[in-house]
């Protein structure tokens, strides 16, 4: 038996845990780089917080995904400004774009020297900033990966900076900081979350300390996405932000597989949101596998597992699982793929991509491309 854990530094977890961010930082480094979303209000706190403990803090906004030319511009403003520490409050993307910045502002290349398939993937050469990570919402896990996921227009990919060293400092998870996020951002975010403990636990790639990661949150993510599309629940919320920390932490270790592999690159073409494009992909995939006639018998009995645990949370038969979790998406309001493009995609071009994507080296069998082609076109249908 092998197997490796790469975690941060430090790991906090639980409600009012966001009241030690301030003083933790500031033990850090006092030249503050505050990368935040807008509608997180805590972060006015934070601010605030961070200036009483004698902080000279320097705000930047994330908008979106963030990409190339914003990174650029911002690793400039950071040097100007002499961060000495980066701290993270958002969702995945905020953080992304954060533990980004950590990692390039003591870089002595530009970003292309680093980042994965578009660029030279080459290590960092520097160790990154100290980084602080603090999410906002329950999906993407980014705040215990290794990489940030960053937009290259001219490529119209989504690609990674990733390095053991882009781990957080600390990490702390405070899900009080999610309640009352809204139902289409806890529906996203949320299946995101479930994708990342789904995907690594049928990985190539698992491990015995990914398997118990996931075990546990697979049924416990898909109970509290269900409870929380009906109504506003504090203990989903924890339980769904629980979800997430498992999912990143998995994912770092195991990998992902086909519904990010595609999802990646859907989202530097079309601009989709990244869980938008997880959800919508969970189920083809899950159908790929189940059909696949070299699909490992121990996977298999994955899969089995996973259709029961998606049985459980919906009432419903195993073996009528996936078509369940395809009808709830629906009812729960997640967006259709087709009423957010107004062209045609190119499927076959989509697939070759991500065909190469990183994240297909964890799923567990090869996708033929004419196979992933069909499922890419069927999903916008």
């Amino acid at each position: 038996m092998q197997f490796a854990l790469a975690a941060p530094a430090r790991i906090e977890f639980g409600r009012g845990k966001s009241s030690m961010v301030a003083p933790a930082v500031t033990a850090l480094g006092l030249r503050v780089l505050l990368v935040r979303g807008r509608s997180v209000a805590w972060a006015d706190t934070l601010e605030r917080d961070l200036k009483s403990g004698g902080a000279a803090v320097t705000v930047v906004y994330g908008a979106g995904e963030p990409d190339l030319p914003l990174l650029l511009d911002l690793v400039d403003e950071a040097r100007e400004s002499q961060i000495d520490v980066v701290v993270g409050v958002g969702g995945g993307s905020v953080i992304d774009l954060a533990k980004a910045l950590a990692a390039l502002v003591p870089a002595p290349a530009g970003p292309m020297r680093y980042l994965e398939v578009v660029g030279e993937g080459k290590p960092l050469e520097a160790a990154p900033l100290p980084f602080v990570a603090v999410p906002t919402t329950s999906g993407t896990g980014a705040e215990v990966t290794k990489n940030a996921v960053i937009g290259i227009p001219e490529a119209s990919r989504k690609v990674s900076l990733r390095d053991d060293r882009m781990l957080a400092d600390l990490a702390v998870i405070d899900p009080a900081l999610t309640d009352g996020c809204p139902t289409s951002v806890t529906l996203a975010s949320g299946l995101d979350a479930i994708v990342q403990v789904i995907e690594p636990y049928l990985s190539s790639r698992a491990t015995v300390l990914t398997d118990a990661l996931c075990r546990d949150a697979i049924p416990m993510g898909l109970s509290a996405l269900v409870r929380l599309m009906k109504a506003e629940d504090t203990e989903a919320r924890d339980a769904m932000a629980l979800t997430s920390v498992y999912g990143g932490l998995a994912l770092a270790n195991a990998g992902l597989g086909a519904v990010h592999g595609v999802a990646g690159v859907l989202g530097g073409t079309t601009g989709i949101a990244h869980g938008v494009l997880c959800g919508r992909f969970l189920c083809p995939v899950l159908r790929d596998h189940e059909a696949a006639p070299d699909l490992p018998e121990d996977t298999r009995v994955r899969l089995q597992r996973v259709k029961e645990w998606i049985a459980t949370a919906l009432g419903t038969d195993p073996e009528q699982a996936i078509d369940a979790l395809d009808r709830w998406i629906d009812s729960a309001g997640l967006p259709r793929l087709s009423t957010l493009v107004d062209t045609l995609i190119d499927a076959e071009r989509i697939a070759e991509a991500s065909a190469m994507s990183s994240s297909m080296k964890g799923n567990p069998v090869t996708i033929p491309q004419d196979r992933l082609t069909k499922m890419i076109a069927k999903t916008f249908m």
